[in-house]
């Protein structure tokens, strides 16, 4: 699928704004027709009213116009209220337990595929169906992804809101589906209001103001981002790419100086990738984002004959530390060199996958292909990983069967230089 063109662009953003429009008029339609609780009501109990008129409701118009109402309620909320209604929703929205008693009897006394599909429509809690509705109101999609942000954020000290957030996470898996995503390219010709939050949302390299993003958006540079309909100005992930020759080992080069022409450069390197929304996390979009991103080099820059990361390894030190043949004073790496890197290789190829970084990449279908000291020696880079880095090689002939081995034996693709390093 090709990168989004500006015809494109224009069409997507008109239909979603001529959208915004239609459902915004049939909530004022619908105003004459919805029993809006009255303004008078305290904050949190008015939302809890409207989220149950919401529900029992059968109305398109008054529904649209109780949804946009609720919306705005909740926007005004502070946090001991929203966590009160995000409590009601995870503990009061359940399925009619005789109902699904039946179902349930019903599917073992006959398992059939009937008797299955009514088994699952008796499971579904209610909740669902409210949070679809609340989805109608203009801005709906943006609204829930924030809520379940703050779900997450309540999540350990109140566990009881773990349904509400399971339900929020498998609604968004079906709407935030790859098939709704668009492939934007962002250069320095994107809307400013689109850059401002690549510097706010930059989770590995922080951006250090407008001159350090427009050296990442040079002509050596290329970033890609996805972004879905109902979200248009905002990007869901993004990842950062250089154009070099060869392998790169550090990522200081990579942020301050050109690296090489962008017609002389044989390999791209994908060295940042951030997750922009918190509420959508556990929603995957980096393994279609990297496929789909090398596809695009491949067809703009046909020279191009390598595609790999410069990855962090956030929990190697950690995990160096627990250990009792770790090197105890590692205030002067410099003799521990050939120590560390081997034990970075041994952790990087461990099959239980600690390191989450390693376990991304390599399930999708990259290979670990070289280990670099001190390839950040910046303070996170040193508190992380003592410097380590690593390249992971995605090479377009091999992904599919490296992600299968990975997926079904947790068998680590790896090159020979990290073969020598573990014997």
């Amino acid at each position: 699928m090709a990168t989004t063109s500006i015809a494109d662009r224009f069409s997507t953003s008109t239909a979603r704004s001529w959208l915004d429009r239609l459902w915004a008029s049939i909530a004022d339609r619908g105003r004459d027709y919805a029993a809006v609780p009255a303004q008078s009501i305290a904050p949190a109990e008015r939302a809890r009213l409207l989220a149950r008129d919401l529900l029992s409701g059968r109305g398109e118009a008054s529904g649209a116009a109780r949804a946009r109402e609720l919306l705005g309620v909740l926007q005004g909320l502070d946090d001991a209220e929203r966590l009160a209604f995000c409590r009601d929703l995870a503990t009061q929205y359940l399925p009619d337990t005789g109902a699904l008693r039946q179902a349930a009897e019903a599917y073992l006394a006959e398992p059939t595929p009937s008797r299955a599909s009514a088994l699952a429509d008796a499971a579904e809690p209610p909740r669902q169906e409210l949070l679809r509705r609340m989805n109608q109101a203009q801005g709906g999609t943006a609204a829930l992804v924030g809520l379940r942000q703050f779900v997450l954020a309540a999540l350990r000290q109140h566990a009881e809101l773990a349904p509400l957030d399971s339900d929020l996470r498998h609604l968004f898996a079906s709407w935030f589906n790859r098939g709704f995503l668009e492939l934007r390219r962002i250069d320095w010709n994107t809307p400013a209001s689109v850059l401002e939050k690549l510097i706010r949302y930059e989770a590995v390299h922080e951006i250090q103001g407008w001159d350090d993003l427009r050296r990442r958006l040079a002509a050596d540079r290329r970033c890609f981002a996805f972004f879905h309909p109902a979200l248009p100005g905002d990007p869901l992930i993004f990842v950062e790419v250089a154009l070099v020759r060869g392998l790169s080992s550090a990522v200081a080069p990579l942020l301050v100086e050109a690296v090489a022409p962008e017609q002389d450069a044989d390999t791209a390197i994908f060295y940042s990738i951030s997750n922009c929304q918190d509420g959508l996390r556990g929603i995957s979009f980096g393994n279609f984002l990297i496929k789909q991103v090398v596809e695009e080099l491949k067809q703009e820059l046909p020279q191009l004959r390598q595609f790999a990361t410069l990855s962090p390894v956030p929990g190697f030190r950690r995990w160096l530390e627990k250990r009792a043949d770790a090197p105890k004073d590692l205030a002067d790496l410099a003799p521990l060199q050939a120590e560390i890197t081997r034990l970075a290789a041994q952790y990087l190829t461990d099959p239980t996958g600690r390191d989450p970084v390693a376990r991304f990449h390599l399930g999708n279908g990259a290979r670990l292909e070289r280990i670099n000291w001190m390839g950040n020696p910046a303070p996170r880079g040193m508190q992380e990983s003592l410097g380590v880095m690593v390249n992971y090689l995605y090479d377009p002939d091999s992904i599919e069967a490296n992600h299968e081995a990975y997926a079904t034996g947790g068998r680590v693709a790896r090159s020979a230089t990290v073969d020598a390093l573990l014997r």
